[in-house]
């Protein structure tokens, strides 16, 4: 991918000067509505998007190009957080809401699918299909990294790996078959099940009039700085911190439901015994329109 060509598109975009290129274009578009957006009624501040969230998904993205393996099961966790949950806080954000309890619940949702994302992929980067050599963006070079790339690669967390006794060549030669290959599989979905779990908790303790039950990792952190929000009724008094977190979840619950799809993906990966060449890992569930109309309708996942 040309990584710099989309650091300056969104450069350009938030310049309102876009290139002529369609996601630039809307982007731009999408600024200058937010831009025109009445204040917020709790903190009278102007919604916006976070430029250094764009490029923080695109460095993530970069450094990973390669399928190099994660070091460890928390660097996956960061680069799950730098990109999908990031995806998360800029969808938030174009709604627009800036809340604390909706960032918290979607750090998590975006940490475990992004976690399911490198599963998923696990088969696909380790027995790549031919190059397309009619490709634009197909490369030329014959660097390692492009090598490594064309001749698969084994992402899952190198500390996970060592714990199950699992070897790269062992799966590039076996597949499915690869000795501690399951044992790895169940303890990185089961990190990605944790924080589904962990979201679902916080959904149903802030719907009862509770809290989320734990700090937010991120706060004070760029575009994580939240102010207290002062009610806008006719009391002029500070609105009720649970009725607030209740009506923030309320509106971004359409953002949070991607967290379905992960749900149903992770069981069936567990009724196939973790076995994550399992064929029909890779075909589309048939049940997720109805369970995401379901989902949608309790307002729970």
């Amino acid at each position: 991918m040309r990584y710099q060509f989309w650091r300056d598109t969104i450069n350009s975009a938030f310049a309102l000067s876009p290139a002529k290129q369609p996601v630039a274009v809307l982007l731009c578009s999408v600024l200058s509505s937010l831009s025109q957006h009445p204040q917020n009624r709790f903190d009278n501040s102007r919604p916006t998007l976070n430029k250094s969230r764009f490029l923080r998904i695109i460095s993530a993205r970069e450094k990973y190009s390669t399928n190099a393996p994660y070091p460890t099961l928390a660097s996956l966790e960061q680069y799950a957080e730098n990109t999908y949950s990031t995806l998360f806080y800029l969808t938030l954000s174009a709604l627009p809401l800036h809340s604390i309890t909706a960032d918290h619940i979607a750090s998590h949702i975006g940490k475990a699918i992004g976690i399911i994302a490198v599963l998923r992929g696990v088969p696909l980067l380790a027995f790549p299909p031919p190059p397309n050599h009619h490709s634009n963006s197909s490369s030329l070079g014959g660097t390692l990294d492009t090598q490594r790339s064309q001749q698969g690669a084994v992402t899952l967390p190198l500390d996970i790996m060592a714990e199950a006794g699992l070897k790269e060549e062992n799966v590039l030669r076996y597949s499915g078959e690869a000795e501690g290959l399951k044992d790895a599989v169940f303890k990185v979905a089961t990190r990605a099940s944790d924080h589904l779990i962990t979201a679902r908790q916080m959904v149903k303790s802030v719907q009862a009039g509770g809290d989320v039950g734990h700090a937010f990792e991120y706060e004070g952190e760029e575009g994580h700085d939240y102010h207290e929000h002062v009610g806008g009724g006719g009391g002029g008094g500070t609105k009720d911190k649970s009725a607030q977190q209740r009506e923030e979840a309320e509106r971004a619950f359409g953002v949070f439901m991607p967290a379905v799809s992960a749900e149903l993906w992770l069981r069936r990966l567990e009724k196939r015994d973790f076995d994550i060449f399992a064929e029909d890992l890779r075909r589309r569930d048939w049940r997720l329109p109805w369970k995401a109309w379901l989902a949608y309708r309790r307002r729970m996942f």
